[in-house]
C-alpha cells in the first residue's frame, strides 16, 4: 500500500476538504483509493463528520474509514477527549496499526491526521509522530493562504523532516497579492513545493497512486 498523509497547519485549515476532493479525482481517474482517519474529536451535534466526508469521497463505509471506538463525541484534542469520556488511552502504534490493518495491499492510502501537525493525537505522540510511523511517500500540509501562511508553515514542515512535503495553499485568489507573494516566498526563500489548486495537487500525487486492472 501507498501512503500519503493530509496534515495541516492548525485546526479548521480544510484538510477533510482537501483530501476528499484529491480522493475523488483520483477515482474520476481509474485510480483504487482508500481514506483512513485514525481519530476524530467532534461536537456530538455536528451533522456531518471527516470521517462521513472522507468515505463519501472514497466510496466506502464510513466505519472503515475511521473506526467507530475511537469516535470521540468531545471537541478537544483526541487524547483528551478519550479521557474526558472515560476511555482507555491509545498509542501512536495503536492508531498505526489500525490503519495498516484494514487496508487491502496494493491500495492508496489518503490518511487523515487531527487538528494541526504538533496538536497531541495520541497519549503518547502529535500527528508529526503519527506521520513518522507510518513513513507516506509524501504529505500533503494543508494551511491557509493568507496572513501568517509563512510562518505557520516554516514551523509545520520543520516538524515533519525528513518527510517529502507539498504545500497545499488553500482558498487561494490569485487575485489576492498576500496569496501570490506568500506562494511565492514559499517557494523562492523556503524553497518548498507549493500547490494552490485541486487539480495540480491531483497531477502531483497520480503517480503514487495505483491503478488496478
Amino acid at each position: 500500500m501507498t501512503f500519503v498523509a493530509v496534515a495541516g497547519t492548525g485546526t479548521g485549515v480544510g484538510k477533510t476538504y482537501v483530501g476528499a476532493a484529491l480522493l475523488r479525482r483520483l477515482r474520476g481517474r481509474g485510480h483504487v483509493v482508500a481514506a483512513r482517519k485514525p481519530v476524530q474529536s467532534f461536537a456530538p451535534d455536528d451533522p456531518s463528520n471527516d470521517a462521513d466526508i472522507l468515505a463519501g469521497a472514497s466510496a466506502e463505509d464510513p466505519k472503515v474509514v475511521f473506526p467507530a471506538p475511537r469516535w470521540l463525541r468531545v471537541p478537544i484534542a483526541p487524547p483528551m477527549a478519550a479521557a474526558a469520556l472515560g476511555l482507555p488511552p491509545f498509542t501512536i502504534a495503536d492508531l498505526t496499526a489500525d490503519v495498516r490493518a484494514t487496508v487491502p495491499p496494493d491500495t492508496f492510502v489518503l490518511v487523515e491526521t487531527a487538528g494541526g501537525v504538533r496538536s497531541p493525537i495520541a497519549d503518547d505522540g502529535d500527528s508529526a509522530a503519527l506521520i513518522d510511523a507510518l513513513a507516506p511517500a509524501l504529505v500533503v500540509l494543508v494551511a491557509d493562504a493568507g496572513l501568517g501562511t509563512i510562518n505557520v508553515v516554516r514551523l509545520s514542515v520543520e516538524a515533519l523532516r525528513p518527510q517529502p512535503v507539498v504545500v497545499y495553499l488553500n482558498n487561494f485568489d490569485h487575485g489576492s497579492k498576500l496569496h501570490v507573494r506568500n506562494a511565492e516566498w514559499l517557494r523562492t526563500r523556503e524553497g518548498l513545493e507549493v500547490v494552490t489548486d485541486i487539480e495540480a495537487l491531483t497531477t502531483r500525487v497520480e503517480p503514487l497512486a495505483r491503478a488496478r486492472g
